[in-house]
């Protein structure tokens, strides 16, 4: 029965995985792509994609919440303390690996499942780096420096913006909150001409937040709390990376899970994708100095992630779904480093308000390629 309530999950995350990977690579939807955009080009269209994923989420989550189907506090998103520091400092470390790369760790799924073996390279070391991070070498420093200087959360002791708003708005603080929000954000979307028009853009936003809501009533209710411990979890590419690596080699039982599901159904959906447009091709690293970009953007983005408890998915959608207090904290980190990424790699300046240097880019990136969004 334990096996079988596993299994359940597992294909609960294989589903979600392939319609949220089909999609994203159909629209060549990408979150580092979306924040380069917006801050360098001032095009917001994919941006505006996520904030349309984001209010489907958060919506749908907070209706879980409010008829009791999801408990906050059950999930590792809402803790009784906040670790502040480690989030943002995490979310900063995890933006300036993701320009490093060129994309995030839901990113690098997308692109393996393309024929990127530059993503398979950075998958490998991402994931290594984010169990060491978890469970391995690097714990007592994640522990001593990123969960050391944690905020007690007042009065309720839930770390969401509705415990917070609570004594100004009262018991109807969690409706009201998720109604305002989830309409601002998906207004957001929907009034833009140009992105009315781009239907492949909008059914992704829309399957990635359906997809968050799928993935927190799969791992509440295909999951047997009795006989196999586990918080709700939904999409999220920090920790499911790094324990389906670990499954891989050591442990195969581990592998029946939800995270592990949605991994491989994103790079199923991906291929599918890909070979649906004939755009499947094999690529590799250029050079020696491409591959130490991408091998130092994953080290980064691993060791961050588990930081910041996510990445641009699980923080940025997942947790913001949740109305977490780490939220904000996490994508603003990541929006500030992949913005010192972009600075130094396209416009060749060690901060982003310094003069430019035109010359940088030649001398920086080789053959004068860019990350792809």
């Amino acid at each position: 029965m334990d096996d079988l309530n596993a299994w359940w999950a597992a294909l609960a995350g294989l589903a979600i995985g392939v319609a949220v990977g089909f999609t994203t690579r159909r629209a060549r939807l990408c979150s580092f792509g979306a924040i380069e955009d917006a801050l360098v080009g001032s095009d917001t269209r994919r941006l505006r994609v996520f904030g349309l994923a984001l209010g489907i989420a958060l919506a749908g989550t907070q209706f879980l919440v409010l008829t009791g189907l999801l408990d906050p506090q059950a999930t590792s998103y809402v803790p009784n303390a906040l670790p502040w520091i480690g989030i943002a400092a995490g979310g900063v470390m995890f933006g300036l690996g993701m320009a490093l790369v060129g994309t995030c760790a839901f990113g690098s799924c997308i692109r393996l499942g393309s024929g990127d073996l530059r993503s398979l390279v950075v998958l490998l070391v991402f994931g290594a780096t984010a169990y060491a991070m978890l469970r391995g070498t690097l714990a007592d420093y994640r522990i001593g420096f990123g969960e050391a200087w944690a905020l007690a959360i007042p009065r309720s002791g839930q770390a969401d913006l509705p415990a917070l708003a609570e004594p100004v708005l009262g018991a109807s603080s969690r409706a009201l909150l998720a109604a305002v929000l989830a309409a601002i954000l998906i207004a957001f979307a929907v009034t833009d001409a140009r992105l009315r028009k781009a239907r492949r853009l909008l059914a992704a936003g829309a399957v990635l937040g359906a997809g968050v809501i799928g993935g927190w009533l799969a791992t509440q209710y295909l999951v047997d709390e009795f006989l196999q411990a586990a918080r709700p979890q939904s999409l999220t590419f920090v920790a499911p990376v790094a324990i389906t690596l670990h499954g891989l080699l050591l442990d195969g039982a581990t592998l029946l899970n939800f995270g592990t599901g949605s991994i491989v159904g994103v790079i199923l959906g991906a291929f599918a994708a890909a070979r649906a447009g004939d755009e499947f091709r094999w690529e590799a690293f250029d050079d020696a100095r491409e591959m130490k970009r991408h091998l130092l953007g994953a080290v980064l983005m691993g060791a961050g992630g588990v930081l910041c408890g996510g990445c641009t998915i699980g923080q940025g959608i997942t947790a913001g779904s949740l109305m977490a207090l780490s939220f904000p904290l996490a994508v603003g980190g990541m929006i500030l480093g992949a913005r010192l990424g972009i600075a130094f790699l396209v416009e060749g300046r060690a901060l982003f308000f310094l003069p430019r240097r035109p010359s940088a880019l030649r001398s920086r990136v080789a053959g004068g390629r860019r990350p792809r969004p």
